[in-house]
Protein backbone atom coordinates (compact mmCIF):
# COMPACT_ATOMS: atom_id res chain seq x y z
CA UNK A 1 0.00 0.00 0.00
CA UNK A 2 1.25 3.86 -0.98
CA UNK A 3 0.35 5.37 2.20
CA UNK A 4 1.80 8.86 0.70
CA UNK A 5 -0.64 8.49 -1.90
CA UNK A 6 -3.47 7.57 -0.09
CA UNK A 7 -3.84 9.82 2.89
CA UNK A 8 -4.98 13.22 2.29
CA UNK A 9 -2.86 15.93 1.61
CA UNK A 10 -4.50 18.30 4.19
CA UNK A 11 -4.24 16.08 6.46
CA UNK A 12 -0.85 14.85 5.95
CA UNK A 13 0.58 18.65 6.28
CA UNK A 14 -0.99 19.25 9.83
CA UNK A 15 1.71 20.43 12.61
CA UNK A 16 1.36 17.93 15.51
CA UNK A 17 0.44 19.43 18.84
CA UNK A 18 4.05 21.19 20.26
CA UNK A 19 1.75 20.80 23.88
CA UNK A 20 1.09 17.33 23.83
CA UNK A 21 4.53 16.42 22.63
CA UNK A 22 6.48 17.99 25.27
CA UNK A 23 3.64 16.73 27.65
CA UNK A 24 4.47 12.96 26.54
CA UNK A 25 8.15 13.80 27.27
CA UNK A 26 7.20 14.70 30.83
CA UNK A 27 5.71 11.57 31.28
CA UNK A 28 8.38 9.15 31.06
CA UNK A 29 10.50 11.32 33.82
CA UNK A 30 9.38 10.28 37.16
CA UNK A 31 10.72 13.12 39.13
CA UNK A 32 9.60 16.02 36.43
CA UNK A 33 7.64 18.94 37.34
CA UNK A 34 5.50 19.68 34.23
CA UNK A 35 3.67 23.25 33.72
CA UNK A 36 2.90 22.13 30.34
CA UNK A 37 -0.37 21.14 30.59
CA UNK A 38 -3.78 23.59 30.64
CA UNK A 39 -5.92 21.17 33.40
CA UNK A 40 -7.35 22.89 36.22
CA UNK A 41 -5.97 21.06 39.43
CA UNK A 42 -8.92 21.30 41.46
CA UNK A 43 -11.19 18.39 41.92
CA UNK A 44 -14.62 19.20 39.71
CA UNK A 45 -17.12 20.38 42.54
CA UNK A 46 -18.85 17.30 44.86
CA UNK A 47 -22.18 18.88 43.76
CA UNK A 48 -21.38 18.43 40.32
CA UNK A 49 -19.81 14.53 40.42
CA UNK A 50 -22.76 14.22 42.62
CA UNK A 51 -24.95 15.24 39.63
CA UNK A 52 -23.55 12.67 37.52
CA UNK A 53 -23.20 10.06 39.95
CA UNK A 54 -27.32 9.88 40.66
CA UNK A 55 -27.93 10.18 36.29
CA UNK A 56 -25.97 7.09 36.51
CA UNK A 57 -28.18 5.86 39.64
CA UNK A 58 -31.23 6.52 37.78
CA UNK A 59 -30.39 4.58 34.16
CA UNK A 60 -30.13 8.34 32.36
CA UNK A 61 -27.33 6.01 29.82
CA UNK A 62 -29.00 7.38 26.57
CA UNK A 63 -28.62 9.49 23.76
CA UNK A 64 -29.91 12.52 23.85
CA UNK A 65 -31.29 14.67 21.56
CA UNK A 66 -28.65 15.77 19.02
CA UNK A 67 -28.26 19.18 20.14
CA UNK A 68 -28.05 18.35 23.93
CA UNK A 69 -30.42 18.01 26.54
CA UNK A 70 -33.20 20.92 26.18
CA UNK A 71 -32.62 21.37 29.96
CA UNK A 72 -29.07 22.10 29.50
CA UNK A 73 -29.45 24.53 26.46
CA UNK A 74 -31.88 26.24 28.48
CA UNK A 75 -29.46 26.54 31.39
CA UNK A 76 -26.71 27.62 29.19
CA UNK A 77 -28.74 30.94 27.72
CA UNK A 78 -29.68 31.80 31.67
CA UNK A 79 -26.09 31.54 32.46
CA UNK A 80 -24.94 33.28 29.45
CA UNK A 81 -27.39 36.17 29.79
CA UNK A 82 -26.60 36.19 33.51
CA UNK A 83 -22.57 36.23 33.63
CA UNK A 84 -22.37 38.42 30.30
CA UNK A 85 -25.61 39.72 28.99
CA UNK A 86 -25.89 37.59 26.30
CA UNK A 87 -29.21 36.81 24.58
CA UNK A 88 -29.60 33.42 23.22
CA UNK A 89 -32.76 30.37 23.09
CA UNK A 90 -32.19 26.91 22.98
CA UNK A 91 -32.69 27.13 19.63
CA UNK A 92 -29.49 28.87 19.15
CA UNK A 93 -27.30 26.73 21.27
CA UNK A 94 -25.45 23.25 20.62
CA UNK A 95 -23.67 21.54 23.42
CA UNK A 96 -20.68 19.70 21.60
CA UNK A 97 -17.67 17.68 22.90
CA UNK A 98 -15.64 19.68 24.60
CA UNK A 99 -15.15 23.58 23.14
CA UNK A 100 -12.96 22.32 20.77
CA UNK A 101 -15.63 20.10 18.74
CA UNK A 102 -17.54 23.67 18.85
CA UNK A 103 -14.44 25.38 17.15
CA UNK A 104 -13.98 22.60 14.59
CA UNK A 105 -18.13 22.69 13.39
CA UNK A 106 -18.65 26.41 13.37
CA UNK A 107 -15.22 26.69 11.09
CA UNK A 108 -16.26 23.30 8.81
CA UNK A 109 -20.16 25.03 8.71
CA UNK A 110 -18.46 28.50 7.54
CA UNK A 111 -15.15 27.70 5.30
CA UNK A 112 -15.17 26.95 1.89
CA UNK A 113 -11.76 26.15 0.03
CA UNK A 114 -10.12 29.36 -0.36
CA UNK A 115 -11.72 31.61 2.08
CA UNK A 116 -9.69 33.05 4.42
CA UNK A 117 -9.34 32.95 7.82
CA UNK A 118 -8.05 36.14 10.01
CA UNK A 119 -5.39 33.82 13.02
CA UNK A 120 -4.50 36.22 15.29
CA UNK A 121 -1.34 34.65 17.39
CA UNK A 122 0.40 33.57 19.48
CA UNK A 123 -3.16 31.43 20.11
CA UNK A 124 -4.51 27.63 20.54
CA UNK A 125 -2.88 25.65 18.29
CA UNK A 126 -6.14 23.87 16.36
CA UNK A 127 -7.47 27.16 14.51
CA UNK A 128 -4.58 26.66 11.74
CA UNK A 129 -5.42 22.50 11.24
CA UNK A 130 -8.84 22.91 11.47
CA UNK A 131 -8.70 25.46 8.91
CA UNK A 132 -6.31 24.00 6.53
CA UNK A 133 -8.26 20.20 6.70
CA UNK A 134 -11.69 22.90 5.14
CA UNK A 135 -9.32 23.94 2.17
CA UNK A 136 -9.51 27.91 4.04
CA UNK A 137 -6.23 29.72 4.13
CA UNK A 138 -5.16 30.99 7.16
CA UNK A 139 -4.35 34.99 7.74
CA UNK A 140 -1.86 35.24 11.14
CA UNK A 141 -1.36 38.29 12.50
CA UNK A 142 1.21 38.92 14.61
CA UNK A 143 0.33 40.77 17.95
CA UNK A 144 3.06 41.74 20.44
CA UNK A 145 3.69 42.30 24.43
CA UNK A 146 3.81 46.35 23.90
CA UNK A 147 0.28 46.05 22.60
CA UNK A 148 -0.99 43.74 25.56
CA UNK A 149 -0.96 41.00 22.96
CA UNK A 150 -4.42 42.24 21.40
CA UNK A 151 -5.93 42.52 18.01
CA UNK A 152 -5.61 45.95 17.08
CA UNK A 153 -8.34 47.24 15.05
CA UNK A 154 -5.63 48.83 12.66
CA UNK A 155 -3.86 45.11 12.02
CA UNK A 156 -7.42 43.82 11.71
CA UNK A 157 -8.32 46.44 8.53
CA UNK A 158 -4.95 45.60 6.92
CA UNK A 159 -5.34 41.93 7.07
CA UNK A 160 -9.14 42.10 5.11
CA UNK A 161 -9.87 41.07 1.74
CA UNK A 162 -12.31 40.04 -0.55
CA UNK A 163 -11.65 36.62 0.48
CA UNK A 164 -12.24 36.74 4.55
CA UNK A 165 -14.63 34.76 5.59
CA UNK A 166 -13.80 34.21 9.14
CA UNK A 167 -12.01 35.74 12.27
CA UNK A 168 -11.30 34.02 15.27
CA UNK A 169 -11.04 35.77 18.32
CA UNK A 170 -9.10 33.46 20.98
CA UNK A 171 -9.62 36.23 24.37
CA UNK A 172 -8.90 35.81 26.98
CA UNK A 173 -5.98 34.37 25.39
CA UNK A 174 -4.43 31.21 25.61
CA UNK A 175 -1.16 31.25 25.53
CA UNK A 176 -0.56 34.86 26.64
CA UNK A 177 -3.24 35.70 29.32
CA UNK A 178 -4.35 38.82 27.18
CA UNK A 179 -7.76 40.02 27.71
CA UNK A 180 -9.74 42.36 24.79
CA UNK A 181 -11.12 45.35 26.94
CA UNK A 182 -14.48 46.91 26.18
CA UNK A 183 -13.06 49.81 24.00
CA UNK A 184 -10.75 47.27 22.11
CA UNK A 185 -13.83 45.42 21.13
CA UNK A 186 -15.51 48.65 19.84
CA UNK A 187 -12.95 49.35 17.53
CA UNK A 188 -13.08 45.76 16.35
CA UNK A 189 -16.69 46.01 16.14
CA UNK A 190 -16.33 49.36 13.45
CA UNK A 191 -13.98 47.64 11.20
CA UNK A 192 -16.43 44.43 10.45
CA UNK A 193 -19.57 46.41 11.11
CA UNK A 194 -21.11 46.62 7.36
CA UNK A 195 -18.97 43.72 6.11
CA UNK A 196 -20.09 40.28 5.62
CA UNK A 197 -17.23 38.63 8.03
CA UNK A 198 -18.36 36.27 10.76
CA UNK A 199 -16.52 36.10 14.20
CA UNK A 200 -15.14 32.86 15.90
CA UNK A 201 -15.52 33.92 19.85
CA UNK A 202 -13.38 31.61 21.92
CA UNK A 203 -14.45 32.39 25.27
CA UNK A 204 -12.88 29.01 27.29
CA UNK A 205 -11.75 31.41 29.58
CA UNK A 206 -14.38 33.86 29.61
CA UNK A 207 -14.58 33.22 33.87
CA UNK A 208 -11.11 33.51 34.61
CA UNK A 209 -9.66 36.97 34.38
CA UNK A 210 -8.27 39.06 36.96
CA UNK A 211 -8.69 42.88 37.94
CA UNK A 212 -11.45 45.50 38.22
CA UNK A 213 -13.36 44.41 34.52
CA UNK A 214 -14.74 41.54 33.98
CA UNK A 215 -14.62 39.49 30.46
CA UNK A 216 -16.81 41.67 27.92
CA UNK A 217 -18.00 39.08 25.08
CA UNK A 218 -17.57 40.59 21.39
CA UNK A 219 -21.16 39.15 20.71
CA UNK A 220 -22.32 41.57 23.57
CA UNK A 221 -21.50 44.50 21.61
CA UNK A 222 -24.23 46.31 19.45
CA UNK A 223 -25.03 44.84 16.05
CA UNK A 224 -22.26 42.29 16.48
CA UNK A 225 -24.48 39.24 17.52
CA UNK A 226 -25.44 38.39 13.99
CA UNK A 227 -21.70 37.78 13.06
CA UNK A 228 -21.17 36.18 16.24
CA UNK A 229 -19.95 32.25 17.15
CA UNK A 230 -19.59 31.98 20.65
CA UNK A 231 -17.67 29.28 21.67
CA UNK A 232 -17.55 28.39 25.59
CA UNK A 233 -17.62 25.40 27.80
CA UNK A 234 -16.93 23.37 31.43
CA UNK A 235 -13.55 22.68 31.43
CA UNK A 236 -11.65 25.52 32.66
CA UNK A 237 -14.26 27.33 35.22
CA UNK A 238 -15.68 24.33 36.80
CA UNK A 239 -12.45 22.02 36.13
CA UNK A 240 -14.51 19.51 34.32
CA UNK A 241 -11.71 18.82 31.73
CA UNK A 242 -11.89 15.19 31.77
CA UNK A 243 -16.23 15.44 31.25
CA UNK A 244 -15.57 16.76 27.82
CA UNK A 245 -18.27 19.33 27.43
CA UNK A 246 -18.74 22.05 25.63
CA UNK A 247 -21.09 24.59 23.62
CA UNK A 248 -22.00 26.91 21.21
CA UNK A 249 -23.94 29.77 20.93
CA UNK A 250 -25.17 31.68 17.76
CA UNK A 251 -27.60 33.11 14.78
CA UNK A 252 -29.50 29.62 14.33
CA UNK A 253 -28.95 29.36 10.65
CA UNK A 254 -25.68 28.47 11.67
CA UNK A 255 -26.07 26.75 14.70
CA UNK A 256 -28.93 24.13 12.37
CA UNK A 257 -25.81 24.03 10.26
CA UNK A 258 -23.32 22.99 13.00
CA UNK A 259 -25.97 21.00 14.31
CA UNK A 260 -25.98 18.78 11.25
CA UNK A 261 -22.58 18.12 10.99
CA UNK A 262 -22.37 17.30 14.86
CA UNK A 263 -25.25 14.87 14.08
CA UNK A 264 -23.29 13.03 11.26
CA UNK A 265 -20.15 12.79 13.60
CA UNK A 266 -20.76 12.81 17.08
CA UNK A 267 -24.54 12.07 17.45
CA UNK A 268 -24.21 13.81 20.87
CA UNK A 269 -22.51 14.72 23.86
CA UNK A 270 -21.82 12.44 26.48
CA UNK A 271 -25.41 12.19 28.52
CA UNK A 272 -23.71 11.52 32.29
CA UNK A 273 -21.38 14.86 31.14
CA UNK A 274 -24.52 17.01 30.63
CA UNK A 275 -26.54 15.74 33.63
CA UNK A 276 -23.99 17.39 35.50
CA UNK A 277 -23.47 20.01 33.80
CA UNK A 278 -27.27 21.34 34.49
CA UNK A 279 -25.98 21.50 38.25
CA UNK A 280 -22.61 23.18 37.78
CA UNK A 281 -24.22 26.12 35.66
CA UNK A 282 -27.05 26.44 38.57
CA UNK A 283 -25.15 25.46 41.80
CA UNK A 284 -21.73 26.60 41.65
CA UNK A 285 -21.02 30.52 40.63
CA UNK A 286 -19.34 30.53 44.09
CA UNK A 287 -16.98 27.57 42.90
CA UNK A 288 -15.46 29.95 40.15
CA UNK A 289 -15.02 32.46 42.42
CA UNK A 290 -13.03 30.43 44.47
CA UNK A 291 -10.53 28.82 41.93
CA UNK A 292 -10.40 32.30 40.22
CA UNK A 293 -9.41 33.39 43.40
CA UNK A 294 -6.74 31.02 43.79
CA UNK A 295 -5.45 31.31 39.87
CA UNK A 296 -4.92 34.88 41.02
CA UNK A 297 -3.03 34.32 44.16
CA UNK A 298 -0.73 31.99 41.85
CA UNK A 299 -0.53 34.38 38.94
CA UNK A 300 0.79 37.44 41.04
CA UNK A 301 3.74 34.74 42.31
CA UNK A 302 4.57 33.47 39.01
CA UNK A 303 4.94 36.71 37.07
CA UNK A 304 6.91 38.26 40.02
CA UNK A 305 8.96 35.20 40.53
CA UNK A 306 9.54 35.17 36.62
CA UNK A 307 10.56 38.67 35.87
CA UNK A 308 13.02 39.02 39.22
CA UNK A 309 14.92 35.61 37.37
CA UNK A 310 15.16 38.33 34.22
CA UNK A 311 12.31 36.31 32.35
CA UNK A 312 10.84 39.42 30.90
CA UNK A 313 6.95 38.52 31.26
CA UNK A 314 4.07 40.59 30.23
CA UNK A 315 1.44 40.58 33.14
CA UNK A 316 -1.69 38.27 32.10
CA UNK A 317 -4.63 38.96 32.96
CA UNK A 318 -6.81 36.18 31.89
CA UNK A 319 -6.61 32.41 32.08
CA UNK A 320 -3.88 30.70 33.85
CA UNK A 321 -0.65 30.98 31.89
CA UNK A 322 2.19 33.09 31.65
CA UNK A 323 4.33 33.86 28.48
CA UNK A 324 7.63 34.82 29.45
CA UNK A 325 10.41 36.24 27.17
CA UNK A 326 13.34 33.50 27.12
CA UNK A 327 15.57 35.58 24.62
CA UNK A 328 18.27 36.49 27.79
CA UNK A 329 19.26 32.48 26.66
CA UNK A 330 20.00 33.53 23.12
CA UNK A 331 18.23 29.84 22.45
CA UNK A 332 15.43 28.87 20.19
CA UNK A 333 12.02 28.08 22.45
CA UNK A 334 12.21 24.90 21.26
CA UNK A 335 15.80 24.58 22.45
CA UNK A 336 15.40 26.68 25.60
CA UNK A 337 12.71 24.34 26.92
CA UNK A 338 14.29 20.97 25.63
CA UNK A 339 17.66 21.62 27.75
CA UNK A 340 15.24 22.82 30.81
CA UNK A 341 13.59 19.77 30.32
CA UNK A 342 16.51 17.52 30.72
CA UNK A 343 18.84 19.54 32.62
CA UNK A 344 16.37 20.42 35.51
CA UNK A 345 12.87 18.33 34.71
CA UNK A 346 10.36 20.91 34.39
CA UNK A 347 8.59 20.91 31.31
CA UNK A 348 7.00 24.01 29.76
CA UNK A 349 6.21 24.53 25.98
CA UNK A 350 7.63 26.46 23.50
CA UNK A 351 6.54 29.58 22.46
CA UNK A 352 6.41 28.40 18.83
CA UNK A 353 4.13 25.58 19.25
CA UNK A 354 1.47 28.76 19.20
CA UNK A 355 2.15 29.99 15.94
CA UNK A 356 5.45 31.27 14.65
CA UNK A 357 5.02 34.46 16.56
CA UNK A 358 5.44 32.90 19.82
CA UNK A 359 9.16 32.73 18.79
CA UNK A 360 11.02 34.15 21.73
CA UNK A 361 8.37 32.78 24.57
CA UNK A 362 7.33 30.15 26.95
CA UNK A 363 4.09 29.45 28.23
CA UNK A 364 4.08 28.11 31.89
CA UNK A 365 1.04 27.14 33.11
CA UNK A 366 0.39 28.01 37.09
CA UNK A 367 -2.88 25.90 37.42
CA UNK A 368 -0.75 23.87 39.72
CA UNK A 369 -0.63 23.76 43.61
CA UNK A 370 1.90 26.37 44.99
CA UNK A 371 4.50 23.70 46.07
CA UNK A 372 4.54 22.57 42.59
CA UNK A 373 5.25 26.04 41.12
CA UNK A 374 7.53 27.21 43.78
CA UNK A 375 9.55 23.69 43.06
CA UNK A 376 9.53 24.58 39.26
CA UNK A 377 10.56 28.45 40.28
CA UNK A 378 13.17 27.33 41.70
CA UNK A 379 14.45 24.52 39.41
CA UNK A 380 14.53 27.13 36.38
CA UNK A 381 16.14 29.83 38.68
CA UNK A 382 19.22 26.92 39.27
CA UNK A 383 18.87 26.52 35.04
CA UNK A 384 19.40 30.05 34.62
CA UNK A 385 21.89 30.59 36.62
CA UNK A 386 24.04 27.88 35.61
CA UNK A 387 23.93 29.16 32.21
CA UNK A 388 24.76 32.88 33.05
CA UNK A 389 21.58 33.51 32.22
CA UNK A 390 20.01 35.13 35.55
CA UNK A 391 19.40 38.29 36.07
CA UNK A 392 21.86 40.39 38.28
Amino acid sequence: MNYEQLIAPNAQVMRPSGIRRFFDLAADMPHCISLGVGEPDFKTPWSVRDAGIRSLEQGRTKYTANAGLKELRAEICRYLERRFDLHYTVEQTLVTVGGSEAIDLAIRALVQPGDEVIIPEPCFVCYEPITQLTGGVPVHIQTRAEDGFRLTAAQLQAALTPRTKLVIFPYPNNPTGAVMEAEDLKAIAEVLRGTNVMVLSDEIYSELTYGLERHVSFASLPGMAERTIVVNGFSKSYAMTGWRLGYAAGPEPIIEIMTKIHQSCIMSAPTTSQYAAITALRQCDDQIEMMRDEYNRRRRYVVKALNEMGLTCFEPRGAFYVFPSIQVSGLSSEDFCERLLHEKEVAIIPGDAFGASGEGYARISYAYSVDHLQTAMHRIRAFLQENGWLKA
